[in-house]
């Protein structure tokens, strides 16, 4: 079976009809779980009791097990037990996962950034009478979060793809389109083609913005 120029130029407007669903997806979730990823980093970083060893085993299981029976067991799993579940829709299901997920990823480059501002800065400020949190929020995490930027940025690239696993349990996003137009004309080659030009292109503007980005943080 010969390449269909023609078919495969008429499904980029068909699958970009879906990026904004791409787009929001991935958005919440950076925000979300970078929210999350806050929280682990410092609770681990100041080593609270009972919460500290908890968030680790958190941390522990979503980067150890595969992000798609993440999906699943939240989707298809847990609301054999939780019935409430059942009401969750596909696409706050993905919300949730991705966010879980990503927040577990984050927390360490978080964490790792913390760890890269010297000791001696954290010493003083408790020495002139700051409080822990007071030196975290004026004076060491202004620095981490500088050093966690390309790390940050590079998580949100990668949710960007990850969000195409959000199709698997049946979000309509731009994968699912290449999916249904690729089963209905047996036009395989052409839609995924068509797909991973679209996230290539996708993610080379996102790279293009962390460049900008970490040149203007390297001006300062």
């Amino acid at each position: 079976m010969s390449f269909d120029i023609q078919f495969a130029i008429r499904l980029i407007p068909l699958m970009l009809q879906y990026l904004q669903v791409t787009v929001i997806l991935s958005i919440f979730t950076m925000v979300i779980g970078l929210t999350i990823a806050f929280v682990i980093a410092l609770i681990t970083d100041a080593k609270i009791k009972i919460l500290s060893p908890l968030l680790k085993v958190y941390v522990s299981f979503f980067r150890g097990t595969p992000l798609l029976a993440q999906l699943f067991l939240l989707y298809f799993g847990l609301a054999q037990v939780f019935p409430v579940l059942i009401k969750l829709s596909a696409f706050n299901a993905a919300l949730i996962v991705l966010s879980l997920n990503s927040a577990a990823f984050m927390s360490e480059a978080i964490r790792g950034a913390i760890m890269s501002v010297e000791k001696g800065q954290m010493e003083a400020c408790l020495s002139i009478g700051m409080t822990y949190w007071q030196s975290m929020r004026r004076i060491i995490l202004p620095q981490a979060i500088r050093t966690a930027v390309p790390a940050l940025s590079n998580s949100f690239i990668n949710i960007v793809k990850s969000s195409s696993l959000a199709y698997t349990i049946g979000v309509t996003e731009m994968m699912a389109m290449a999916q249904m137009e690729a089963a209905s004309s047996y036009r395989y080659l052409e839609a995924f083609v068509v797909i991973i030009l679209v996230y290539w292109l996708i993610i080379s503007v996102l790279g293009h913005m962390q460049n900008k980005l970490e040149l203007r943080l390297n001006e300062y």
